[in-house]
């Protein structure tokens, strides 16, 4: 039977509680009961949210460089960033964020974040599915597989699968995240849910020579040069609708350009009851204006490019606002090919001069636009990785995979800006206030998406399981 672990108010077992030893019983011995119980059911219920973006830092942004900085640590652990004021008194950030320091107003940070893995890819399935266990039978030899849970995106597809809407209620763009070797991350497809309810995977980044995913520029981590595969950022998307959305694209259609010729064709030759409803359906859907100028984000006006950046980052940041604004309720951005926040090596000049720059732009162009268009009052925007970086600098001037402790920022939706929510210690090692696992982190996202608390899928053999397994962050609330 299992029992109940207030550090995220879920029930626990022997593999979540082999994974939080793992994450370091040294830190967490050392917290007190009140500052790692998870928040009431009375004081939850907060959020404003009906939307959620999630920036999906793949690969493990190092928190002791950006957002939760040891000036006071020894030079092994603090590095060469120096940390800077923002726009709340009280809170500092790295030198190499400066658009984020104009904007920290906007944003609750969580330095008290961990998973139970300093794996990518058992960290990566904690966080996409939002739960510390694996399934009998996972294997991160074969991904996808039948054999994980289903990612938070498919769960949503499922809860919302008797809403009549134009677009799929979940999406993940620009591609899935996937290592040097072309092998996916598990977590990040339907799982025991079955394929019906896929989410909707707009794979649409141009393949770089030097490794998978969204990398902003193509950069080689021991060296300053760039190659480039291609001129195009973005290929031509394969505009294909998952079981879960409003029927399903069967044929892959070419250029966007193409599409509302086949729509118009399609429907004069359906009057005649001769062709896949379905078809006509997805066609439809993806000929709606706000769709297709949300794939065409390489068009972009000058002054939009010049906000976002002309780079995957960039790119991914417009194309997801777009589908969020275009009726999709929950976007997932991968950001980063499979190693560019895994600076094993030169974390500090490639944090510097190859991705905290992109980051910096991206993110607050994203933010200003949700801002201005007044769809940050309802939207829930999350930026976080699957893990942080060990405290030590290693021999190459590089971090290595650190599970216990990292940070994630919210805003929007209700979320409090300008605080800082939970801490970890004088080296960056260890939660010691109000630490919050990925069964927090889902729930978060299911209740701004309205799921009922006591919603449950269906796996593939008949059997129910809990969608909330955590109590939601309602401390980001105020």
């Amino acid at each position: 039977m299992s029992s109940h672990d207030p550090r995220c108010g879920c029930s626990s077992h022997p593999l979540s509680r082999r994974s939080l030893l793992q994450a370091g019983t040294a830190g967490i011995a050392g917290l007190g009961t009140a500052g790692l119980m998870a928040p009431s059911a009375a004081a939850a219920g907060r959020t404003k949210a009906k939307r959620v973006i999630f920036v999906f830092l793949t690969g493990g942004i190092s928190h002791h460089d950006t957002f939760d900085m040891k000036p006071g640590a020894p030079a092994k652990v603090r590095g060469t960033f120096d940390p800077v004021s923002t726009d709340v008194p009280g809170i500092q950030i790295s030198e190499h964020l400066p658009l984020f320091t104009s904007r920290m107003k906007h944003y609750a940070m969580v330095r008290s974040m961990g998973t139970g893995s300093n794996g990518h890819e058992q960290a990566c399935h904690m966080m996409l599915t939002g739960r510390l266990d694996f399934p009998i039978g996972f294997s991160t030899a074969k991904v996808p597989s039948p054999n994980e849970w289903p990612s938070m995106l498919s769960v949503v597809t499922y809860a919302k699968r008797n809403e009549r809407r134009n677009l799929p209620p979940a999406a993940v763009l620009p591609e899935p995240s996937v290592n040097e070797a072309a092998r996916m991350r598990p977590g990040q497809f339907a799982g025991r849910l079955g394929g019906t309810y896929e989410a909707w995977h707009v794979n649409v980044a141009a393949q770089c020579p030097l490794g998978n995913g969204a990398c902003p520029d193509c950069f080689r981590f021991e060296k300053d040069e760039f190659d480039h595969a291609t001129a195009n950022i973005f290929n031509t998307p394969e505009l294909k609708l998952p079981k879960g959305g409003r029927g399903r694209l069967r044929d892959r259609v070419g250029l966007l350009g193409t599409i509302e010729q086949q729509r118009q064709f399609l429907e004069e030759r359906s009057a005649a009851r001769k062709l896949d409803q379905s078809r006509v359906q997805a066609l439809t859907v993806l000929a709606d204006p706000k769709t297709s100028q949300a794939f065409d984000v390489e068009n972009a006006d000058p002054r939009t490019l010049a906000r976002y950046g002309k780079n995957k980052f960039g790119l991914s940041a417009l194309m997801g606002y777009r589908l969020l604004d275009a009726g999709v309720d929950f976007v997932q951005i991968n950001l980063g090919k499979n190693s560019s926040w895994d600076t094993h090596r030169r974390n500090f000049v490639n944090l510097e001069r190859n991705l905290l720059p992109p980051l910096d732009l991206s993110m607050s162009a994203l933010l200003d636009d949700l801002n201005d268009s007044g769809m940050i009052d309802d939207t829930l925007f999350i930026i976080s990785g699957e893990f942080g970086r060990t405290p030590n600098i290693n021999k190459n001037s590089g971090r290595d995979h650190w599970g216990p402790v990292f940070t994630a920022l919210f805003a929007g939706g209700g979320v409090q800006g300008g605080q800082v929510i939970g801490s970890s210690d004088d080296l960056g090692a260890y939660a010691t206030s109000q630490r919050y696992m990925p069964e927090n982190f889902s729930a978060t996202i299911y209740e701004a998406l309205g799921i009922p608390r006591d919603a449950h899928w269906v796996d593939l053999d008949g059997r129910p399981h809990e969608i909330y397994r955590g109590q939601p962050m309602s401390v980001l609330y105020g």
